[in-house]
């Protein structure tokens, strides 16, 4: 039997490397490395990881043409404990004018190590009404295995006005979570590894386990291991239906920091999902609040 074939809700949003690498120069394309490294923390710190800038990975080579996104420096709440935070829409503006995004612009973003940064860059880019932005498919990892051209010289685009028009709902926080448990119009999905789901092993962002109720879709298991791609919309669409995530749903997608759980959301906006919505504390903020309840196997 043939594989099964299913279109992308919005195919423009999913860039190949071939594609990449014969628009590079287009006038009006920004692209971005969005590379970020979550290092282990030193011990009795008190936070779950260290957040390394991927900077030098950028200066020692990215796509030709590329910019660089500070996600946490520049793109994330700084006023909060919580990592990775979504910024208020006037800072968020700000930085994205500065770096040459604006009307009329399409913007590629790709990352090193896991295509989770790029996603977590293009949902926020959503949530602020911006929809020309594309996800580069295998990431860096696929554009060196090809041998494609490299540079190191820094790139800069003439700024632009960004003018962010917040979609409500993209992202929510504990309150609506809460809320949400036992909702049967709701289904909540963990993108975290099954083991951290199943609480069987310490967690580093606090109480082991998952949000009750919840549904585990790991985020790894959307991406092909060997090419950094994305798995076909067909095996991502069967491991969906297998946990109950229905279309009919609101669905809420959440994981350590709001990063991996937008690799799910990607891969269910394109299969048509309406209702999407990401808990942006994740389980950075839900495991240390010991007023919110938590389940385990």
């Amino acid at each position: 039997m043939a594989e099964e074939t299913i279109a992308y809700r919005d195919p423009n949003a999913l860039v190949q490397t071939d594609w990449l690498a014969a628009h590079c120069a287009d006038s009006n394309l920004r692209i971005f490395d969005c590379t970020t490294h979550l290092q282990p923390a030193e011990p009795g710190s008190g936070i779950p990881y260290r957040i390394v800038s991927g900077k030098a990975d950028y200066d020692a080579g990215h796509i030709p043409g590329a910019g660089f996104l500070d996600i946490q420096g520049e793109l994330s709440d700084n006023t909060t404990k919580l990592r990775f935070m979504l910024p208020p829409a006037e800072e968020f503006a700000a930085v994205m004018s500065r770096h040459g995004v604006g009307d009329g612009t399409r913007v590629v973003l790709y990352s090193a190590g896991n295509i989770m940064w790029a996603t977590r860059v293009w949902w926020m880019l959503r949530a602020f009404g911006f929809d020309n932005a594309a996800v580069l498919d295998g990431g860096w990892e696929k554009w060196r295995a090809e041998g494609r051209p490299v540079a190191t010289g820094p790139c800069t685009y003439p700024a632009a006005k960004f003018i962010a028009r917040p979609h409500a709902g993209l992202f929510v926080g504990k309150e609506q979570v809460r809320a949400a448990l036992g909702d049967s119009r709701t289904v909540i999905v963990n993108a975290l590894s099954p083991d951290l789901h199943a609480g069987k092993r310490p967690s580093r962002y606090g109480r082991p386990g998952r949000v009750p109720g919840s549904v585990n879709v790991p985020a790894a298991t959307l991406l092909d291991s060997e090419t950094k791609a994305f798995v076909p919309l067909a095996d991502a669409r069967t491991k969906f239906d297998a946990t109950g995530v229905e279309k009919s749903k609101n669905v809420i997608c959440y994981c350590g920091g709001g990063i991996s759980a937008t690799v799910d959301l990607f891969m269910l906006y394109q299969l048509g999902y309406q209702s999407l919505t990401l808990y942006d504390g994740s389980m950075g903020e839900w495991a240390k609040d010991d007023s919110l309840p938590i389940e385990t196997d």
